[in-house]
């Protein structure tokens, strides 16, 4: 396998983990479920930084989307 398409199919997978996790937060946090919701940001934001790490995402891009939905759950308590 050409080392691209390994790259490929690892950013995807870990992007489309990120995409689960987010919309998990969401729910949680449009339910006002705030401590769960909590808890999933904790869960996202691991799961970000660990993007951030690996190169899947920049880490600007992952510090202004921890930003963005802590703000979120700071407006909904």
């Amino acid at each position: 396998m050409r080392s691209s398409a390994r790259r490929n199919l690892r950013n995807r997978s870990a992007k489309s983990r990120l995409h689960t996790l987010e919309g998990a937060y969401l729910k949680q946090l449009s339910s006002g479920k705030k401590d769960e919701a909590a808890r999933e940001l904790r869960t996202l934001s691991s799961a970000l930084d660990k993007a951030a790490k690996t190169g899947v995402l920049p880490r600007a891009t992952v510090n202004r989307k921890k930003s963005r939905l802590a703000l979120r759950l700071a407006k909904a308590k």
